[in-house]
């Protein structure tokens, strides 16, 4: 089955996309070469309740012994009140330096648990095992972990590279339609900044269907870990290409209460208004915007700003933003299709325009 191996010299991890992968996670974690016997499992609620039992068989089979730590589904979990909640648990539980952390769940999971991995006991290792498309094809790749504060999303936060990744796509079969069709916002992302012929493969798939390639996941994986190993911690503006988006998009996310709008659903916004920019700045063909946004279309994913959402309080958001640099505004626009780039013409007149393009 497919897997992608991230080259991050002594921080290398291997990606593996394997249907049922769950059900013998344990093996797949002794072969990483994690030898502490205590695991941490951190997870939601709603995912605890569908695929915890057989991570925990599957993890004492080998040798381990798991606790189980959940939060409430959903974005506002993502706190350091939630990180420190989790951190006194594990501590309570026996947990030290010598165990590692297990990630169970979509990105809000991921981004939470990586944290409280970072700093437990100063840093130890962690696993993740990604349950929606997001975390599949994006988020649980690439080390970036953090919480979210009222000021905005992921301000808080730190890189810590998983020693693992277990992509198992049968678990998406217990996503909800909304949330099953929000995750393939990243992977019309990813198409878009780096892979051109794929967003044939994304018009040709059918979301209804519960079966998503694994080839498909795997492609996305070494899209994003190819641009990680050349910019692991966003210094060259290469990773920046990952945010083609997220800049308008996280401005929108965070502008309204947790849970209003899905991470992937903010980011189509992003991507439209994008779109709108790079035609501006960057001659992208309206005839490609237009591909794109017929893809958002197919995956239900909004276009639309509401009217309620103030370009005043999506604006404030975005100078809070660590897209920007000393006050300027770093935005990714696309030239043509799969190919993106870093530029600094946008202005703030520009991003006010952009947001308006969305009503």
């Amino acid at each position: 089955m497919p897997s992608v191996n991230v080259d991050l010299a002594d921080r290398a991890y291997q990606v593996v996309v394997t249907p049922g992968i769950l059900s013998c996670a344990g093996v797949s974690i002794v072969e990483a070469g994690l030898t502490g016997l205590r695991a941490a499992i951190i997870s939601d609620d709603t995912v605890a309740r569908l695929h915890s039992s057989a991570l925990i068989a599957s993890l004492e089979a080998a040798g381990f012994r798991p606790t189980l730590h959940t939060v409430s589904a959903g974005e506002a979990s993502k706190s350091m009140s939630h990180a420190e909640t989790l951190c006194r648990e594990m501590i309570r539980a026996g947990h030290d330096r010598k165990s590692f952390v297990v990630a169970l769940g979509g990105g809000v999971v991921g981004d939470l648990a990586g944290f409280v991995a970072s700093i437990f006991y100063r840093g130890i290792p962690f696993v993740q095992v990604p349950t929606t498309i997001v975390s599949q094809v994006d988020s649980s790749v690439g080390g970036k972990t953090g919480v979210n504060v009222g000021e905005g999303k992921n301000l808080l936060g730190s890189f810590h590279q998983p020693r693992l990744v277990l992509v198992d796509p049968e678990t998406l079969r217990t996503l909800p339609d909304r949330e099953f069709c929000e995750g393939f916002a990243e992977a019309i992302k990813h198409a878009a900044i780096r892979d051109a012929a794929m967003l044939s493969d994304l018009a040709n798939f059918d979301p209804t269907r519960r079966e998503v390639p694994a080839e498909l996941i795997a492609r996305n994986i070494a899209i994003k870990a190819r641009v990680v190993e050349a910019d692991e911690h966003e210094t060259l503006g290469i990773r920046a290409l990952l945010n083609f988006g997220h800049t308008i998009g996280h401005g929108i996310e965070a502008a309204v209460p947790y849970g209003q709008l899905l991470h992937g659903e903010a980011i189509s916004l992003g991507i439209r208004a994008a779109l709108f920019l790079s035609e501006r700045h960057a001659g992208l063909a309206p005839a490609d915007s237009a591909v794109i946004l017929a893809l958002l279309e197919k995956y239900h994913l909004p276009l639309n700003l509401a009217p309620e959402i103030t370009t005043e309080t999506i604006m404030e958001k975005l100078a809070r933003d660590k897209k920007f640099s000393a006050g300027a505004i770093r935005f990714v626009v696309l030239d043509a299709l799969g190919s993106a780039k870093v530029i600094h013409t946008v202005t703030a007149s520009d991003l006010r325009e952009a947001i308006e393009h969305l009503r």
